[in-house]
Formats: C-alpha cells, sequence, structure tokens
C-alpha cells in the first residue's frame, strides 16, 4: 500500500515529535497570530483550512471514585493534530496514517 498526502477535504493527520517543533510548523504555515498582549492564536478555521490541535495523546488508565490514579494512562510519542487544507510546506515529513484515529471530524 502507499500511503500519501491526502487532499481536501480528507482529514490528514500529523505528530510533531513535540510542541515546540509543532507550534513552530503552525506558525511557519500562517495560522498563528499574536494578539496585543502577546498571546498566540491559532488560526484553526479559514475558507481554506481547519486544524485540530490534539497535543499530547494518552491511551487507557484507571482512576477511583476520588479521581485517584490507580493505573497511569500511556502517554503516545509526539505531539499530534489533524489538518484539513492543502498541505504545508514541510509537513509532509510528520503525517501519519492511523489505523484507528484518537479523533476525528464528524
Amino acid at each position: 500500500m502507499t500511503e500519501e498526502l491526502l487532499t481536501p477535504p480528507t482529514p490528514t493527520f500529523f505528530r510533531f515529535p513535540d510542541e515546540a517543533t509543532g507550534m513552530e510548523a503552525i506558525k511557519a504555515a500562517g495560522f498563528a497570530v499574536m494578539d496585543e498582549d502577546g498571546i498566540v492564536r491559532l488560526i484553526t478555521a479559514s475558507h481554506s483550512h481547519c486544524l485540530d490541535v490534539i497535543g499530547a495523546i494518552q491511551r487507557g488508565g484507571e482512576w477511583d471514585d476520588e479521581g485517584n490514579v490507580i493505573t497511569p494512562p500511556e502517554v503516545l510519542d509526539g505531539w499530534h493534530l489533524n489538518y484539513r487544507g492543502a498541505v504545508p510546506d514541510g509537513w509532509d515529513a510528520y503525517a501519519v496514517w492511523p489505523e484507528q484515529p484518537v479523533r476525528v471530524w464528524a
């Protein structure tokens, strides 16, 4: 099976090595602006793209009735996001094809 980046409207899934790398990619693609207070705001949707930042993905885990961790969840490698639109330059190196995505658009 040949894996290829999908074109709109099909979502593409990305796993960056860490949040800093992912945020730099988002900023380089023009999907973030800094407001007057110096806070970075993401542009999560426009006429040409849709961005769903997931971040760290955790699976499993067990908690008691009071919310205390009995068994900690597994934290998967990377910092994740889902995206629809023309794939920004440089993002292709971070594309992944999960068999069972953790989060999808309806």
